[in-house]
């Protein structure tokens, strides 16, 4: 009969993914880009504002106080595993709308064009992690 300890042995990356401490490291990596972009618009309010202002979002001072909190929000929910499913929500649902706002690749010409369309290939591929993320905290 095989002991916990001849188990663990045996299985080195489930015991390394069913720490506790991976689970927050991978929330931490997957939310990255967004708790980074609303740290950074919130310590620089007036380039979040222009930022929103530069893509047509007006007022764009409310739009970066609504980026902000969605951003850290959701991420904070996904990170601490509470609510995980409204946070992957809400970033899954800002990451939807960027592309018709901001990365609209087809109305550009090349070659903004392709490098815009593989940012919206990133952007559907978190969506998918997001969704996993929400799935898999139930």
């Amino acid at each position: 009969m095989a002991t916990s300890q001849t188990s663990s042995f045996g299985n080195p990356v489930g015991v390394l993914t069913s720490s506790s401490w991976f689970g927050y490291l991978a929330r931490i990596l997957l939310t990255f880009a967004f708790w980074a972009s609303g740290l950074s618009k919130l310590i620089d309010f007036n380039g979040g504002v222009a930022e929103m202002a530069h893509f047509g979002l007006e007022p764009a001072t409310a739009f970066n106080i609504a980026t902000i909190i969605t951003q850290i929000g959701g991420s904070l929910f996904v990170i601490l595993n509470r609510w995980t499913w409204l946070g992957a929500g809400a970033l899954g649902v800002f990451t939807a709308l960027t592309i018709p706002l901001v990365h609209n690749f087809w109305t550009m010409e090349e070659p903004f064009r392709t490098l815009e369309f593989y940012v919206v290939m990133e952007h559907i591929t978190v969506i998918g992690g997001l969704m996993v993320v929400a799935w898999k905290s139930r």
